[in-house]
C-alpha cells in the first residue's frame, strides 16, 4: 500500500489508541509485521505539547519508518499549527482523528462529533494538508449517529482536499463499539474514492482479515483492540493474507520472549515508577485466557518496582509453559 512517497511493507495498520499506541508498542507491532502504526492523539492545544504526556506522544527517536502521528482538534488554524509542530519534530504522516468516540473528546466537538459539521472538516482539511509538505490522512467513523452517516459525504470532502488515504472505522459514534461493524458502508466508501481506504473494526483474525478485505474492496486493514496482548497478530495476517496458511499459535517461550521485550522499552521509555504502572494493562492483555490468570494480575498489579513486576511475570509465563508441556 502507497501513502504519498511512502510504500508500506503490507496492507496492515496498526490504530491509533489513547494510552496504547506509545512509541515501544508501534515499534513491536511493526517487528512483529504491521506495516504503519499510527501513535496516539496529540492534542492541537499547543498549551499542552509542553507537558510530559505530550512530549512522550511526540517522541519518534529510532522509530521505523514512515512515523505517523495522530493529531486531534477542532479549529483549523490551531490543528495546522500542531501539524507543522509534529513535522519538525520527525513525524513523516499526520493523521487527523475524526473518528474517537470518547466523550471527552466529542464534548469539545473533537473526534468523532467533527462528522456532525462537514464544512467544518472541509476548513479543518484544507488547513493542515496546506500547512505541512508530508502526506496527511485521516480516520474517521461512519457517522454520528445511525440517523446521520456520513462516511461517504466525509470521504470525498477528504479527497478533494488531498487527503492521501482515509481509514474508516465501521461504526456511527452513538454505536461506540456495540454492533457489528458496517463493512458495506466501508465498501460504498471505497466504491466513491480514488485514494487508499483502510477497514477498522472487529477484525480479530486472519480469517476475518481476509473477509474484510474481499467484502470491503479496501486497500488496506486496521488494527487496534485485537492487538493488544497479541501484536503477533500482524504477522499471521501477513503470511495468511500472502500463502492462505495459518502460522502456528506462538509457543509460551517466545509469548514471554517478546512480553519482556516490549515491558524492558516500556521501563526505558517511561522510567521505572511510570513504565511499571503502564505494563501493567500490557501484562493483563498478555496474560488473557492464561489458568491462574486473575489471581496472578491481582497480584502483579500491586507491585511497583521494575523487578517485582519482572520476577512475577518471568514465574507465571514459566509456570504456564511447564503446564502446556506436560499437556502435550
Amino acid at each position: 500500500m502507497q501513502i504519498g512517497p511512502y510504500s508500506l511493507r503490507n496492507q496492515l495498520v496498526l490504530a491509533p489508541m489513547a494510552g496504547v499506541t506509545d512509541r515501544p508498542f508501534r515499534q513491536l507491532c511493526k517487528k512483529l509485521g504491521a506495516g504503519l502504526a499510527v501513535s496516539e492523539m496529540v492534542s492541537c492545544n499547543s498549551a499542552l505539547w509542553g507537558s510530559r504526556q505530550s512530549l512522550r506522544r511526540m517522541d519518534h527517536a529510532g522509530e521505523t519508518e514512515p512515523r505517523s502521528i495522530q493529531i486531534a482538534g477542532a479549529d483549523p488554524a490551531m490543528m495546522a499549527q500542531a501539524a507543522r509542530f509534529n513535522v519538525e519534530r520527525g513525524a513523516q504522516i499526520i493523521d487527523i482523528n475524526m473518528g474517537c468516540p470518547a466523550k471527552k473528546v466529542c464534548n469539545v466537538m473533537a473526534g468523532s462529533a467533527l462528522l456532525q459539521n462537514e464544512d467544518l472538516v472541509k476548513r479543518i482539511l484544507d488547513a493542515v494538508v496546506a500547512a505541512v509538505d508530508v502526506p496527511v490522512t485521516l480516520k474517521i467513523r461512519t457517522g454520528w449517529d445511525p440517523e446521520n452517516r456520513n462516511a461517504l459525504a466525509v470521504a470525498r470532502i477528504a479527497e478533494q482536499a488531498g487527503v492521501q488515504s482515509l481509514a474508516v472505522h465501521g461504526r456511527t459514534r452513538a454505536c461506540g463499539y456495540k454492533g457489528e461493524a458496517e463493512y458495506l458502508t466501508i465498501r460504498s466508501v471505497k466504491q466513491a474514492v480514488s485514494i487508499p481506504v483502510i477497514a477498522n473494526g472487529d477484525i480479530t483474525d486472519p480469517h476475518k482479515a481476509k473477509q474484510v478485505l474481499e467484502i470491503t474492496g479496501a486497500d488496506g486493514i486496521m488494527i487496534g483492540r485485537a492487538a493488544q496482548g497479541r501484536p503477533w497478530i500482524f504477522r499471521e495476517i501477513e503470511n495468511y493474507l500472502a500463502t492462505g496458511t495459518l502460522l502456528p499459535e506462538p509457543g509460551m517461550e517466545e509469548i514471554r520472549n517478546i512480553m519482556i521485550e516490549h515491558l524492558d522499552n516500556l521501563y526505558a521509555f517511561y522510567g521505572e515508577f511510570t513504565g511499571v504502572r503502564v505494563a501493567r494493562k500490557h501484562i493483563a492483555w498478555y496474560s488473557k485466557g492464561h489458568p491462574d490468570g486473575a489471581e496472578f494480575r491481582r497480584c502483579v498489579n500491586q507491585v511497583e518496582s521494575v523487578d517485582a513486576q519482572l520476577r512475577m511475570t518471568h514465574a507465571f509465563f514459566d509456570r504456564a509453559a511447564e503446564r502446556r508441556e506436560m499437556a502435550a
